[in-house]
């Protein structure tokens, strides 16, 4: 059984931990509110960006002279995964979450016979993956030194991986990232990202009206696909910022919770023990007295 010290130490130190993870909290609800404010800010965007992309694209589809980014290598054998986590634990399930999607994707393709390379964004979700696959990394982009990854980061991710994608090292490109729901409730997201698929919107009334381009569509659509491809990752870099931060306020809340409650347990044991030592002090003392 644990002394008296033992125990008055143990509280005090679930009562410092206790006070960190409450300060975490606290400070994941305030990024909160601005991470998920810019995550639905760049939505209507990517959608009207997807409208604009399936307009045009339905126009080039079949011509010869259509980007490669869209028409792609004409093969899938090697497959990038490019998996997006933080730089930072103390989120609960959300790097592992992504990790995990990610694992089951190149298991899956990797069972079909398929090369699988892996491009990681953040540190958290390296050392899963590179213990499974440690011949598959084929880079590491580092967001240790950036606050808050942005679109300049996105930029030169998307460069990074058109450059790759120029020289042949792969055929196709996921990206595995996370949705932000609600604080409670983060998606892990799969997308593929090259080649760009041509975006799947609704029909709306001015849908079948003519359009003319100028310059022609192809053009429009080598510029427009780099763009397209730097705005969907933006958008998920945004995304998993604000799923970072949810996940992280739900987690905390819970360790803060539990550490009430383990607080409450050990100050009822520390009590009983206690009185357990006064009532055999007194005992003795009785017993003294009665000898005498």
């Amino acid at each position: 059984m644990a002394s008296l010290k033992e125990l008055k130490g143990r509280i005090n130190s679930v009562k410092s931990t206790q006070k960190i993870t409450k300060a975490k909290q606290m400070v994941a609800a305030a990024k909160l509110r601005k991470a998920q404010a810019g995550a639905e800010a760049a939505r209507p965007y990517a959608t009207r960006m997807a409208s604009v992309m399936a307009s045009i694209a339905g126009k080039v589809a079949g011509n010869d002279g259509a980007p490669k980014l869209f028409t792609g290598t004409g093969k899938d054998q090697v497959y990038l995964l490019v998996v997006a986590t933080s730089d930072k634990g103390l989120c609960g399930a959300f790097n592992s979450n992504i990790v995990k999607a990610a694992k089951l994707k190149a298991a899956s393709l990797a069972a079909e016979g398929k090369t699988v390379l892996f491009y990681l964004v953040g540190r958290k979700g390296r050392a899963p993956l590179i213990r499974e696959w440690p011949k598959a990394i084929l880079h590491y982009y580092d967001t240790s030194e950036v606050r808050e990854p942005g679109y300049a980061e996105a930029e030169k991710i998307a460069g990074e991986l058109v450059g790759y994608y120029d020289e042949g090292k792969f055929d196709v490109a996921h990206l595995f990232f996370s949705t932000f729901k609600n604080a409670l409730t983060q998606d892990p997201t799969e997308q593929q990202i090259i080649p760009v698929p041509a975006p799947k919107v609704e029909v709306t009334a001015t849908a079948g009206a003519a359009v003319e381009y100028e310059p022609d569509e192809d053009e429009i659509l080598a510029e427009l696909l780099p763009r397209y491809l730097k705005t969907q990752l933006f958008g998920a870099l945004l995304e998993n910022q604000a799923s970072e931060q949810g996940a992280s306020m739900t987690a905390m809340d819970n360790a803060t919770r539990n550490a009430g409650e383990l607080i409450q347990k050990l100050t009822i044991q520390y009590n009983r023990s206690r009185q357990a030592a006064i009532t055999t002090e007194l005992i003795e003392i009785i017993a003294g007295a009665e000898a005498l």
